[in-house]
């Protein structure tokens, strides 16, 4: 038996530890481990719920205004704030926004290179990977002398050792299956899509005022106003500039994004039988196209148990807990019991470090992620998730993505239960957001020449309006799946706080049952070639897109170097 140890595993992020087992070359068994401390529930408390979006919105500079969403979701379910449908529009707009650029660069920039061997592009002919893009995509950037420069490019990089971000991984290694050509042409399309998100958040820019971290969000709506007649508010000029920027990246996604994903999968279809995991999946439902706390989403919400497509169940949030039986935090009442977030509690209680050193200590507290669990039951969160239960619940656009791509892939819907399944769904949720958008550009504009301006309901602004005890809960389904906010307001001040966040829904330990989170379950059975160098493990951990900022941090405030590390 080897034991493996993987520490950062993440590319961009990087607080996430991952230990395996293994034996025979498979894996055995798997533990996560995030080896940070999340506060911020800590330091809202007694602070203005209409003020907590701000704090919570720098829980992380990846995810950037999910937690903003969620935050002043739950203060707008405790007071009873109905937002207008100008602030609806916008909000889907900006969210819309995210899922697209975040989905683009989680292939591109953070799990390309599990599949992509950076080393092989040197040697790639330039004509040969010309006829290749040819192939796939009617994208112009394809010609011979193209790939020449971008090859000519990259021997730069190597010969000025300014490898960059491509410096640490495992070239060479015999899981990768691409030919040079296929490998140079993925390196193209990674500079490309740099320069290309760059542009389109450009959205959030405009309706946000920046990225990350916008400052339009308001308890009862938006800041940002609309005046068609006003150069300092949204008018026309930004919807014919959001209309542009959404051309651009529709065309990017269908004919850069989607082609390289089917062309890479096509090469790896063993993946599609890797990394099931714990088989269940939730959706808390994203984009309202009605008004209202009851609004329909338009990627629907539910539940599904053991990959049982033929039942989704309506999603009931009195269902989740959290377990800290093996997280370094403790319950008053003990931790042999799951909490639900209205009475969540965030007593830090760190354990470590014992001898032996080199591991965790998987018998006891190993993390500083709680478990959820619904109805007992870990469940999978994220645009897998999110695909599954809108295609079983017969979502017309989604139900017409997922048949075509499989249909491209030779392989049936029980494909999508697998690691490249979740690389798969990603692709296809990002097509099927930047198909929609432009409605809801249109739908603004609409509602702009019809005189309809509102962007905030005012009547819950003023505390002396909200009952001296209430309580709320916001559920935003952030790229990387579902996101809840639950806030206890006393006397205008925030009482308790708790965020369940989609990183500690599959990256979270075991429960006091003892069952696997997401990411554990997923890892077992997994084929390694070479234990020291398990690109097979980054493979099915990326494929979660895993960001563990939202689920633990914390500042030393003496600056004190605590440990080196060494991104791979």
């Amino acid at each position: 038996m080897t034991h493996i140890v993987v520490d950062p595993i993440t590319r961009i992020e990087g607080h996430l530890r991952i230990e395996a087992e293994v034996d025979g070359g498979v894996l055995r068994d798997a533990w996560s481990s995030s080896t940070m401390f999340r506060g911020i529930e800590i330091i809202l408390q007694g602070r203005d719920p209409r003020d907590a979006w701000i704090f919570t919105q720098r829980i992380c500079g990846v995810c950037t205004t999910v937690h903003a969403l969620a935050s002043v979701l739950a203060v707008e379910n405790a007071i009873g704030a109905v937002p207008p449908p100008n602030a609806r529009l916008l909000r889907n707009l900006i969210t819309a926004a995210q899922f697209v650029q975040d989905h683009v660069v989680h292939f591109y920039q953070l799990h390309a290179l599990d599949w992509v061997d950076v080393v092989s592009a040197l040697s790639g002919d330039p004509a040969k990977t010309s006829k290749l893009a040819q192939s796939i995509s009617d994208w112009p950037l394809s010609s011979e002398k193209y790939f020449s420069g971008v090859r000519d490019r990259l021997k730069g990089f190597v010969s000025g050792g300014r490898l960059g971000p491509f410096a640490n991984a495992y070239w060479g290694h015999p899981a990768y299956r691409l030919p040079p050509e296929a490998n140079l042409l993925a390196v193209a399309h990674y500079l490309e899509a740099l320069e290309w998100q760059r542009k389109f958040i450009r959205i959030h820019a405009l309706l946000g005022g920046k990225n990350p971290h916008l400052q339009s969000y308001l308890v009862g709506g938006m800041a940002t106003p609309i005046d068609p007649n006003s150069e300092t508010a949204i008018n026309i000029g930004t919807i014919a500039a959001m209309h542009e920027l959404i051309a651009d990246a529709r065309t990017f996604v269908n004919q850069v994004y989607i082609p390289d994903l089917l062309a890479i999968a096509s090469f790896y279809k063993e993946w599609f039988s890797i990394g099931a995991g714990v088989g269940n999946y939730m959706s808390y439902g994203e984009f309202p196209h009605t008004e209202g706390p009851n609004a329909v989403p338009y990627l629907p919400s539910g539940i599904i148990v053991q990959r049982d497509l033929a039942h989704v169940q309506p999603v009931d949030p009195r269902q989740i807990s959290e377990f800290v039986t093996h997280s370094w935090y403790d319950y008053k009442g003990g931790d042999a019991r799951g909490l639900h977030p209205f009475e969540g509690e965030t007593n830090p209680a760190y354990t470590g470090p014992k001898p032996p050193y080199d591991r965790l200590h998987t018998d006891g507290k190993y993390s500083w992620l709680k478990a959820p669990r619904y109805g007992d039951k870990p469940m999978e969160v994220g645009p897998l998730a999110r695909m599954l239960v809108a295609y079983a619940k017969g979502q017309p656009q989604v139900k017409k993505a997922v048949n075509g791509a499989l249909a491209a892939l030779g392989v049936g819907p029980a494909a999508l239960f697998s690691t490249l399944g979740r690389t798969a769904a990603r692709g296809i949720e990002t097509q099927i957001i930047v198909e929609k958008m432009s409605d809801w550009v249109d739908a603004l504009a609409n509602n702009m020449s019809q005189g309809d301006l509102r962007i905030n309901d005012n009547t819950k602004w003023d505390p002396s309006s909200w009952p001296a005890e209430c309580m709320g809960a916001g559920f935003h389904e952030a790229p990387r799946g579902a996101l809840g906010h639950w806030v206890h307001i006393k006397n205008g001040a925030i009482g308790n706080y708790q965020c369940v966040v989609p990183s500690t829904w599959n990256a979270g330990p075991r429960d006091a049952r003892g069952n696997r989170g997401p990411y554990e379950a997923a890892l077992v059975g997994t084929p390694v070639a070479i234990a020291d160098q398990p690109l097979e493990i980054l493979r099915t951990v990326h494929s979660f897109d895993p960001c563990l900022a939202c689920g633990v941090h914390v500042v030393d405030a003496s600056k004190n170097e605590i440990v080196r590390v060494r991104a791979v």
